[in-house]
């Protein structure tokens, strides 16, 4: 679980650079002045964490991200009694800090979490905008500051994992995808520091993993994925250690598969 703060009035050095692909910083800003829940869909690495992080540096808006796992259970979110020196007192989850105070609560790969964060996630995504704390009795309103986001990958859901319908609908929704090759190109040489020109034929190789997809690999090559293997090559790694490093070898554990791989990079970089 990470916690990110910024200043009410943002400031430029501090704000996570991204680049657009279409209109989703306008979609992002219009949800959050009209208190609407916003939903992000789209596969592993394209820049979803990227984007929340750009939008809420921004907007000057407090930033607290929840990693969404197995284990993780309402209570994680909305607060739990512990004991602390011999006492028993309420601590609040980052949900609840959020919307105590306001901001911007990001739930990363919500459908990962248990059914019953979404229980907990309703009132908060209808015109009531409360968060109801049986516990302590409490009934939260959210401030106007206050702004829930989630995100989850489309091609990982299946039967036990994905978000029902009904949740679905309380959402305004931006599909994410990876960027146009010249936008992937200009992002990683920005983020690695690797030239533009030696960037390229990474981006072509990408392209190339991308399309075996739902073939030889479960998941295509990240952007973020991409901008460690550049980072490796302009640190002084030979390109062809680096690929390995950071395109093959995190993508598959099958033998057979990683040389196909090896052989699909040796034909578009020597």
């Amino acid at each position: 679980m990470n916690l990110h703060l910024s200043a009410n009035a943002p400031n430029k050095a501090l704000v996570p650079h991204y680049i657009p692909a279409g209109n989703e910083c306008e979609l992002f800003e219009l949800a959050w002045k009209r208190n609407l829940p916003l939903l992000l869909k789209g596969p592993t690495g394209c820049g979803k964490t990227r984007f929340v992080s750009h939008m809420a540096a921004r907007l000057g808006l407090p930033l607290s991200t929840v990693s969404c796992h197995d284990d993780l259970a309402a209570a994680d979110l909305t607060g739990r009694y512990l004991l602390k020196g011999g006492d028993t007192v309420w601590v609040d989850g980052p949900l609840t800090r959020a919307v105590r105070n306001g901001g911007v609560c990001y739930l990363d790969e919500v459908v990962e979490a248990r059914k019953d964060v979404a229980v907990v996630l309703h009132p908060l995504t209808d015109d009531r905008r409360i968060l109801p704390l049986e516990r302590t009795g409490e009934t939260l309103e959210a401030p106007a500051e206050f702004m829930l986001v989630v995100s989850y990958n489309p091609g990982y859901q299946n039967i036990l994992k994905a978000l029902k319908p009904s949740t679905k609908q309380r959402f305004v929704a931006i599909e994410f995808d990876f960027l146009p090759k010249e936008q992937e190109i200009a992002i990683v040489s920005a983020e690695s520091g690797l030239e533009e020109r030696h960037v390229a034929p990474l981006v072509n190789l990408a392209q190339r993993l991308r399309a075996m997809k739902g073939h030889d690999l479960e998941e295509g090559v990240s952007t973020r994925l991409l901008v460690y293997c550049a980072s490796l090559i302009e640190s002084g790694l030979k390109p062809r250690e680096a690929i390995s490093a950071a395109l093959i070898e995190p993508l598959t554990d099958d033998p057979d598969v990683r040389l196909a791989l090896r052989e699909v990079a040796g034909a578009i970089i020597p």
